[in-house]
């Protein structure tokens, strides 16, 4: 079905693997038009995405340089855009999704591990954002996202110089969660998953929506948002399930209803 994706489907907990092993996994325009066809084709029933690289040595090296090197203004315009509302798509799915960053996560790498909600990566990862080295910026958002995930005069520095940064580094500033040895790491990514999916879908994919729509409101509609939610959490029967677990010490079996 895929030529540059391998999709593993375990329960509720999906994981998507890009697999262009020839190039480090770097994105292409029909390795974009994949992935946004595999985001809009995650069965029903899926709670957890995880999003990773094929091989130990590159989660995604960047976007494909032969491909952009010959393009004009306007098919620079588009082929940003069409990185960028992909991984807008990642950004926005109603379920929590997972980055496992194993090794190099450079350029457009290190844009499309930004729009996942969790970020870990093994001890030999390589995140930067190399464009203004090759005449470009970042296209696929990364200005955007890494000045809100590290901070303004971070995101500077790490954009305007253009160098890499290595896995305790990117722990130390925030970019990334937890730092694994690489035979560790989809081990944890799956724990880390099994643990989000234990819970109610619904409140999770409420919580996800209050914190990523909430981050740009002023406070007090940002917490207006929240009561809204919260508030429809009420409706749902997994807090009938939750609570009538709670109160007789047993384990709820939530359906995301």
């Amino acid at each position: 079905m895929y030529n540059y994706l391998k999709i593993e489907q375990d329960g509720a907990i999906a994981t998507l693997t890009i697999s262009a092993p020839k190039t480090l996994n770097a994105l292409n325009s029909a390795i974009l038009g994949e992935i946004g066809q595999a985001i809009d084709a995650l069965p029903a029933g899926t709670r957890v995405l995880i999003i990773t690289g094929d091989g130990e040595k590159s989660f995604v090296a960047g976007a494909d340089i032969s491909e952009m090197a010959h393009l004009d203004e306007g098919e620079g315009f588009a082929f940003g855009k069409r990185g960028a509302d992909v991984f807008r798509k990642i950004e926005t799915l109603p379920i929590p999704v997972i980055a496992a960053v194993n090794g190099f996560a450079l350029g457009g790498g290190c844009e499309i591990a930004m729009a996942c909600d969790i970020r870990i990566c093994s001890s030999n990862a390589r995140f930067g954002q190399p464009e203004v080295g090759l005449g470009i910026i970042p296209g696929f958002s990364g200005t955007v996202r890494l000045a809100r995930l590290v901070g303004m005069g971070m995101a500077k520095q790490l954009i305007f110089t253009g160098k890499n940064i290595k896995a305790d580094e990117a722990l130390r500033i925030g970019l990334v969660n937890a730092v694994y040895e690489p035979g560790e790491l989809m081990p944890a990514a799956k724990q880390l998953a099994e643990a989000i999916s234990a819970n109610a879908p619904v409140a999770v994919a409420y919580a996800k929506q209050c914190i990523n729509d909430g981050y740009d409101l002023p406070t007090a509609e940002a917490i207006a948002y929240e009561n809204r939610l919260f508030g429809r959490c009420f409706a749902t029967e997994d807090q009938k399930a939750g609570m009538a677990a709670f109160l007789s010490k047993g384990k709820a079996q939530f359906q995301g209803k």
